[in-house]
């Protein structure tokens, strides 16, 4: 909890992270995603809070795309295989240092951000490489309200609390 009271960016991976890893095709071959919508309320919450949140992804994905702009996340860094320096980037635009950041992963493409920020977080069904890097694992799996879960726990850390105020 010391840990995540300090952290002022969270910084999610799409796939497997926001959604549950699958892949899915309409007969078109358009890209469809599911995401779970607690975990973009619990997004909303922290960002009301005062933490900035931000999106590396490796894939390019028009629904991720859509999705992070219906929940107002404003740093979003889509088709991006080199995550490290995506980080870096996104480090620099938001003045913001790496000993206060959070990073949300799932398989080893994550392992250059989680290796750089204060708290390296895994979801519950991570790649073992990533298991092994996270100082934090959630319960629940990726895209069945993972990031809720660290949302909570950021701003339970922060004296909020769960059910959605400062007391």
């Amino acid at each position: 909890m010391e840990r995540a009271a300090g952290i002022r960016l969270l910084i999610l991976d799409v796939d497997g992270v926001m959604t549950d890893g699958r892949l899915l095709y309409d007969a078109d071959g358009r890209e469809l995603k599911s995401f779970h919508v607690r975990d973009g309320y619990g997004i909303k919450r922290l960002m009301a809070a005062g933490i900035t949140v931000a999106v590396i992804s490796w894939r390019r994905s028009g629904a991720a795309a859509g999705r992070m702009a219906e929940l107002g996340i404003r740093h979003v860094m889509l088709g991006r295989a080199d995550k490290g320096q995506a980080l870096a980037e996104l480090l620099a635009i938001t003045g913001i240092d790496a000993g206060a950041a959070a990073c949300m992963g799932d398989d080893e493409p994550d392992l250059p951000v989680m290796q750089r920020v204060a708290l390296p977080i895994a979801v519950a069904d991570c790649h073992a490489a990533v298991a092994g890097a996270a100082a934090w694992r959630t319960t629940l799996p990726g895209g069945a309200g993972a990031v809720r879960e660290v949302c909570d726990l950021l701003l339970a850390a922060r004296g909020g609390h769960a059910d959605g105020g400062a007391r």
